[in-house]
């Protein structure tokens, strides 16, 4: 059961790394050449963007803003520098950090999708330790064991921001971790 979250929008995210076999440009990504990133950089078209396994990627801020505007909820699929950068442009934002179950799973599930060198595997598995390291920095902690009760758990969380204004103040009282380290209301 696929929970709905309405004036949700996903913002595609601009990447240099080539597409992966059945991706499209404008679906998974914006696949961008190395040229017109940096291009994008030098006229400050991007919200926040960084270098991660060795390929550019960002997030444009027309792209945040009109849906924005619109009265959507944007959710962006980021990692912690681009996370860190976005809480700088956005201090209003929620964060969620979406957690592997371990770092073993992920490594098997980064093995089985057969799309990346053991070479890039090892480099992206030395990020995400970094990254698990930094969980408490954001706003709530989703653990993604199974996909439909993690989705489940993150509409939960916007439409508890939507009642609760205060909801991002992370200081805040207004939420508290479980003993399975997700963030809950109180």
């Amino acid at each position: 059961m696929r929970q709905r979250v309405d004036h949700l929008a996903c913002s595609v995210s601009a990447t240099t790394r080539a597409p992966r076999p059945g991706e499209a440009d404008g679906r998974e990504y914006r696949f961008l050449s190395e040229e017109e990133f940096e291009g994008a950089v030098r006229e400050r078209r991007f919200l926040e963007w960084v270098h991660y396994s060795g390929h550019r990627y960002g997030t444009l801020r027309d792209d945040v803003e009109a849906r924005l505007a619109a009265g959507d909820d944007v959710v962006l699929e980021i990692e912690l520098q681009g996370a860190r950068a976005l809480r700088g442009a956005l201090p209003e934002a929620v964060s969620v950090f979406i957690a592997p179950p371990s770092l073993a799973e992920l490594a098997t599930r980064l093995e089985g999708r057969g799309t990346e060198s053991p070479a890039a595997i090892a480099r992206r598995l030395h990020i995400a330790e970094q990254e698990v390291a930094a969980a408490d920095e954001f706003d709530h902690i989703v653990v993604n064991d199974d996909a439909e009760r993690a989705a489940a758990e993150v509409a939960d969380i916007i439409k508890a921001r939507r009642k609760d204004s205060e909801w991002t103040d992370h200081a805040s009282t207004n939420s508290s971790r479980t003993q399975a380290g997700r963030a809950t209301p109180s």
